[in-house]
């Protein structure tokens, strides 16, 4: 089967940059200055020899990407606050925000990669290189081992209990607009493209979702084909510097705005995720602006198809979608309440109404704390109005409104420059099951290290135990809790 082919290749790309580092005279990161970003090693001869081949100078890269960074780089010009954190080891250097690829004024931060590099030499890569368009992915295997041995679920993405899965092959093309300047006016796009597992989490309604939606299977945790493919972003950006501070247009399909959590594996503290985010929206099609009012105050509005449905299904909503980003001026705390989607509309495939909080506290460059809590509901839900069978999520005759609301907090440590460590916990109450499929409170408990092996390769281990208390809802309801030690590997290209 083609999965079984891709995950063969999966691990085969994964044991090349350790190949490589074995190959390099060095493979210490833990010199690796803090940094906001983990710049390339200087290009070298090799990967930057025209004369070589293709697949020696992306060989080359993944040696090159081994070696100690530059600890003479000089910083990217910013026309923002400083970057809070450091990253590596942690996945952003900055506050969070949604909607834009880096906040205004926060310079392009993307690594150069080994395709980027290997490409180079060719006229495709040249004339990428003087258009500023980028190009690269990566690969995630995992493993766990749980308790469970039918479904993880509501855990997420590693729903299969006791196997390897391959996660997540993503290939992203994209243009990061300038917005650290302010004399013009400057355009941004990006492409992203996923395929493995993880599809079953992220595709939208009218995008590819018969694979999903169309495919039932009794004997799987999750309907649908084990592993698909989902266009997950395609949009393009407009900034325009003279609106305040600056302001982007977005049109096209983005990530919803307010999680501490990401579809993307690289972006995320931890392998797996809260049950708060497995379960709330997870992209939106429409238009979004984000204007900076100052330094510190950010504020977003765009109007979309409503949670995970493209505009031209029948299911579309007309929803707004508005957030409010403040930092404080010592770059120690941030605030990010949303409206991240509301409209009078009754429930729709996923058209929940949702109010979302972010507070970020730091309290020194190498020890942050983030908490999010969440409010959502939906309106004249089939199956979840008076009556119905006790213990029976969606059994009512009739239909009602149904709510849930949750919150999780992550404790992050920077260990070394190459090193951190993450520690989650969250309480949920999907007060009539309407979301996870069982009326109960739930929580979870979970630690996480993340280790650089160069810029080009993570790995995860994680540990995590949780509970529901008002039914048993681990395990396709036979257990009411779960144990799991999982292991990923990110490789980038």
């Amino acid at each position: 089967m083609y999965y079984k082919k891709a995950l063969a290749a999966a691990i085969m790309l994964s044991a090349a940059p350790v190949f490589s580092q074995a190959m390099a005279q060095s493979t210490n990161v833990s010199n690796m200055p803090a940094s906001t970003s983990l710049p390339a090693s200087p290009v070298a001869a090799e990967s930057g020899d025209c004369s070589k081949g293709f697949l020696s100078r992306f060989a080359a890269a993944y040696r090159e990407d081994a070696q100690p960074a530059d600890p003479n780089a000089a910083p990217a010009k910013r026309r923002a606050m400083d970057a809070p954190f450091d990253s590596p080891p942690f996945p952003s250097s900055e506050w969070q925000m949604g909607g834009v690829a880096a906040p205004i004024g926060v310079p392009d931060t993307n690594n150069t990669y080994p395709l980027e590099k290997a490409l180079s030499c060719t006229k495709l890569g040249g004339w990428m290189q003087r258009n500023r368009i980028e190009i690269f992915g990566w690969v995630t295997p995992a493993a766990n081992a749980s308790s469970s041995n039918f479904s993880n679920f509501p855990l997420s993405y590693n729903t299969r209990p006791n196997r390897v899965e391959l996660d997540q092959l993503v290939t992203n093309i994209t243009r990061v607009e300038d917005t650290v300047q302010t004399d013009h006016v400057d355009w941004g796009f990006n492409i992203s493209n996923l395929y493995g597992y993880d599809y079953h989490y992220t595709v939208t309604k009218g995008i590819f979702s018969n694979q999903l939606l169309n495919n039932p299977a009794p004997n799987q945790p999750l309907n649908g084909k084990i592993y698909g493919d989902d266009p997950m972003l395609f949009y393009g950006d407009i900034y325009i510097p003279w609106v305040a501070q600056g302001m982007v247009v977005r049109v096209g399909r983005w990530l919803s705005l307010p999680d501490i959590e990401a579809q993307f594996s690289p972006q995320n503290y931890l392998m797996t995720h809260s049950v708060l985010y497995t379960v709330d929206p997870y992209t939106q099609t429409g238009i979004m602006t984000t204007t900076r009012l100052t330094q510190q105050w950010t504020f977003q509005i765009g109007v979309n198809a409503s949670n995970d449905t493209a505009p031209w299904n029948h299911s579309a909503r007309p929803s707004l979608q508005t957030c409010v980003r403040w930092v404080s001026a010592d770059n120690n705390d941030m605030l990010y309440p949303c409206v991240n989607n509301w409209n009078k509309s009754d429930y729709n495939y996923n058209n929940v109404q949702m109010y979302v909080a972010t507070w970020g506290h730091r309290f020194n460059q190498h020890f942050h704390m983030l908490t999010e809590a969440y409010r959502m509901y939906g309106r004249n839900v089939p199956g979840f109005g008076p009556g119905g069978t006790p213990g029976v999520a969606g059994s009512a005759s009739l239909p009602g409104t149904a709510g849930e609301f949750g919150i999780v907090n992550y404790l992050n440590f920077e260990l070394n420059p190459s090193n951190m460590l993450s520690f989650r916990n969250e309480f949920y109450n999907d007060e009539k099951g309407q979301r996870t499929g069982f009326a109960t409170r739930y929580s979870s408990h979970t630690l996480g290290i993340t280790h650089w092996v160069s810029q080009d390769l993570e790995i995860q281990p994680e540990i995590r135990y949780e509970r529901s208390y008002d039914t048993n809802a681990y395990n396709a309801g036979k257990k009411d809790y779960q144990v799991i030690a999982l292991l990923d590997a990110i490789i980038h290209y």
